[in-house]
């Protein structure tokens, strides 16, 4: 497995990718190391929050499902879906939500979702003081570092916000800081709260600079928060690639299921090599005993609903999208054995 990093300055709106349909993609067809197929896969992020996919590149399902995966961090669904659209990337790895914006906007060979990896959200209030009894009342009036406008993060804090009758307009919400960067702007004395992801919640926690007080995870409730995705021209060419790759994720999500926490931290450990090893523990921990993970990967028809109520709460869809478009469940039944 091969591991490389992409950073691009400034975001690609929405509007335009829209226009990006017509690439061909990247991989599917080419053969990498021992005569396996390569395939490019474009993360929204480098979490522990998506353990599985990390237990099944360290454990070698890739390579057992005769794939020479290439992974790519994109550092924000916006540059994820680009790739995605523009063949640069064959998968992507991202919230549902860029393939609904996409398709909504008019895309020919639109994005296809057809594996969903996490059913919670995997972000953390986190405080400048403890707070033993925390309520999202608490955040009225005050500085938040939220997340981008339209993206996963900020529309399930929104929701949440909702949920416990509290209007976002009350909550003083900054959406300008880059994805991954709020950690450093609260270290640096921006916001009263920030929304995290790990590892930056628990390493705020270790440095004394903030206190994990709620699990956005666990108050939201069930979230069809990231999936795996294609153009649904690729879907269509590489059928039996794609449910190699699919069988592949299905074993990391069975070992997750079946191991303990420190067992999956152990394995996923070389991803996360800056991570000390009793943090890395200690995260999978969180994550494992809030149930993040799904037993399977299949995207029910019920949480693509919710995601699309979410999105109409947040403002940023006027009409739901269809279901049997948008979403394909025969790779990830197959992997499961349904």
């Amino acid at each position: 497995m091969k591991k490389r990093s992409l950073k691009k300055a400034g975001a690609v709106c929405l509007g335009v990718m829209t226009m990006l349909f017509g690439f061909a993609g990247c991989g599917g067809e080419g053969k990498g190391q021992g005569g396996n197929t390569e395939i490019v896969l474009n993360e929204v992020a480098h979490s522990i929050f998506y353990a599985p996919m990390y237990v099944a590149i360290e454990k070698g399902y890739f390579e057992e499902e005769g794939i020479d995966l290439t992974l790519v961090t994109g550092f924000g669904a916006d540059k994820t879906m680009t790739a995605v659209l523009t063949g640069e990337a064959d998968i992507g790895f991202m919230g549902s939500e860029s393939t609904v914006y996409t398709y909504a906007g008019g895309t020919e060979d639109y994005v296809v979702n057809f594996a969903q990896l996490t059913q919670r959200a995997g972000n953390f209030l986190v405080s400048r003081e403890p707070i033993d009894d925390f309520s999202w009342s608490m955040l009225i009036g005050k500085d938040v570092l939220g997340g981008r406008a339209g993206g996963m993060p900020e529309m399930v804090f929104e929701y949440i916000l909702e949920k416990n009758g509290i209007d976002p307009a009350d909550v003083n919400i900054d959406q300008s800081i880059d994805f991954g960067s709020t950690a450093a702007a609260f270290s640096g004395g921006q916001g009263e709260f920030t929304v995290e992801f790990e590892p930056h919640a628990t390493s705020l926690e270790q440095k004394g600079e903030g206190y994990v007080v709620a699990s956005l995870g666990e108050d939201s409730g069930f979230v069809p928060y990231t999936a795996f995705s294609a153009k649904k021209s690729f879907l269509e060419k590489n059928g039996e690639l794609v449910q190699a790759f699919t069988d592949a994720l299905q074993k990391g999500m069975d070992y997750v299921q079946s191991h303990s926490p420190e067992e999956i931290a152990q394995v996923i450990a070389p991803q996360f090599a800056e991570t000390d090893p009793e943090a890395l523990s200690a995260i999978v921990k969180r994550y494992y005993e809030q149930d993040t993970w799904k037993e399977d990967l299949i995207f029910e028809k019920d949480s693509f609903d919710l995601l699309q109520n979410i999105l109409m709460d947040a403002g940023v869809l006027e009409e739901k999208v269809p279901y049997e478009k948008l979403v394909t469940t025969e790779f990830a039944e197959k992997a499961a054995g349904k």
